[in-house]
């Protein structure tokens, strides 16, 4: 099992919906959570055989597919990777457990499983051409959990998060098609395999057309601002399960793949294009913040916010240092537990009231005090408050950005106050003074379902604002590796000037050794 243990993550899931077809509607409940368990189960293994001392790939495997054009079935995961495979397959187990009656439940959950397949093939592909493909059929899924399950403009919605996220992934397979071709150059051999593509070293000006081409595919994925108009469409007219797993998921492809491609296949362009980034990172910050504020529905704030914290994640990513990077990777994970939630938590008193408008509830907490004291804790997250999960990431994030730009950092600090006003101004609108409307006074607290579904993520919202070593600690070995890669590619003094050798000792605990 160990030498298949990624494809098995991957094709498990697709198996078991195919066979989902089979499987009677009164019975499909339990067979998509025991699936779903099984998957979950698969990759906690997947930790535990895990050498966090290996800062390369482990568990790899490799299938020729068109050798001639050196593509090739490859898997391959390291610290970088490990925690947000895992990350899919929980928020998919949590997802098909918390799920609530709901039309044609038997082609939700089908579609879920399907979901879940594509979701670890990007993060376990290790060449570009395999990448690509489930990156693309992840976006098959969530079009039909959208556009079948949605909201009254569900089809506007699902349209538009389908032609602005298949619209950069097209860009970005051309930059894929010209880094294979300029690999052919340098070596008179064809290869997608990303690892190759690591020790191939560009001059600076092919760089930043690469650079700008994989980084359209990326931005929109994320989304970066001024690409991410389609995603409050999609949160907004999205079931509960559907946002979800596209706040707690699929907008990682996005920060993920900046990491996997962009910082070590184009180190010059990256440190080029630092500063223009960053500011673009400052303005979600801030301007999605102020625009969270300015909402009247519940949902749409925890979208924005979503939006908000992602930008966090790519200040981080783009600080090239070991500080900046493994905060945002850890950020990832702490952005999908706490926006997980938070989407869990709309989805539950929406489910009792059909409403998502803040002016229709107040004074929850004296009716639902469970349901409003795991609320303020995942809000207490979501702002950065220390000891929650969130904070960890945040600090790590501005730690190294602040080593580039100490007025930038300083900047996107204001993220913290920003979220601290519109999240505490929607917790008083809707827990606090008197209950003004009648429906609100006898409305159920959590059930059981919802406490198996949050108890978990409240645990993980603790656990790791405490203790966060059990993560870190994988996560910086292999970033150390991409940190050491990017210096060493560099051709320009300026990025080498950027992206400094790493200090023995510093951030990491383990050695490290490895494919890199």
């Amino acid at each position: 099992m160990l030498d298949h243990i990624l494809s098995i993550l991957i094709f498990f899931p697709a198996f078991a919906a195919v066979l989902g077809f089979m499987i009677d509607k009164n019975s499909i409940r339990a067979y998509g959570v025991a699936v779903s368990t099984i998957e979950f189960v698969l990759s906690l293994y997947l930790w535990y055989a895990f050498d966090s001392n290996v800062s390369g790939m482990q568990f790899m495997e490799q299938l020729p597919l068109v050798p001639s054009f050196g593509i090739n079935y490859t898997l391959g995961v390291d610290g970088i990777s490990l925690f947000i495979l895992i990350l899919a397959a929980f928020f998919t187990m949590v997802g098909i457990a918390s799920l609530t009656e709901t039309k044609n439940e038997k082609n939700m959950i089908v579609t879920l499983l399907f979901l879940q397949m594509t979701m670890m093939g990007v993060f376990s592909a290790l060449d570009a051409i395999v990448f690509y493909v489930f990156w693309e059929l992840s976006l098959v899924p969530m079009l039909y959990i959208i556009g079948a399950w949605g909201g009254p403009l569900r089809i506007y919605a699902s349209v538009k998060f389908f032609l602005y996220t298949f619209a950069g992934s097209l860009v970005m397979l051309v930059g894929m098609l010209f880094m294979a071709f300029f690999y052919y150059q340098a070596t008179g051999e064809w290869s997608f395999a990303i690892l190759d593509w690591y020790r191939l070293i560009l001059p600076e000006n092919i760089q930043l057309w690469l650079f700008a081409a994989f980084f359209m595919g990326f931005a929109i994925k994320v989304p970066m601002f001024p690409f991410h108009t389609w995603l409050p469409y999609a949160h907004g007219q999205a079931p509960t399960i559907g946002s979800v797993i596209l706040a707690a998921i699929l907008l990682k492809m996005g920060t993920y793949a900046f990491i996997r491609f962009s910082l070590p296949l184009f180190p010059d362009a990256s440190v080029y294009f630092m500063y223009p980034v960053a500011i673009l990172s400052i303005i979600m910050i801030v301007y999605t913040g102020m625009i969270a504020y300015a909402q009247k529905d519940v949902k749409q704030v925890v979208a924005y916010s979503s939006v908000s914290h992602m930008g966090v994640i790519i200040l981080g990513t783009f600080a090239m240092n070991v500080e900046g990077i493994s905060g945002s990777i850890f950020l990832m994970i702490a952005h999908g537990v706490v926006s997980g939630a938070l989407f869990l938590l709309v989805g539950v008193i929406y489910d009792r009231r059909h409403t998502k408008m803040m002016d229709q509830f107040g004074g929850l907490a004296h009716v639902m005090p469970r349901y409003a004291t795991i609320f303020g804790v995942m809000l207490m997250a979501s702002v950065g408050m220390p000891l929650t999960i969130n904070f960890v990431g945040e600090f790590l994030s501005l730690l190294g950005f602040y080593q580039q730009s100490h007025l930038l950092t300083i900047l996107a600090g204001t993220a913290i106050v920003v979220g601290a006003i519109y999240m505490l101004a929607a917790y008083k609108k809707m827990f606090f003074g008197e209950i003004t409307v009648e429906e609100n006074r006898n409305l159920p607290d959590v059930n059981k379902r919802e406490l198996v579904a949050l108890v978990p993520l409240l645990a993980l919202t603790i656990w790791l604002g405490i203790y966060p070593k059990p993560v870190l600690e994988p996560i910086n070995s292999s970033v150390e590796s991409v940190v050491q890669l990017m210096h060493d590619k560099s051709i320009t003094q300026e990025a080498k000037s950027k992206i400094p050798d790493l200090i023995k000792g510093e951030m990491a605990s383990t050695t490290s050794e490895g494919a890199h």
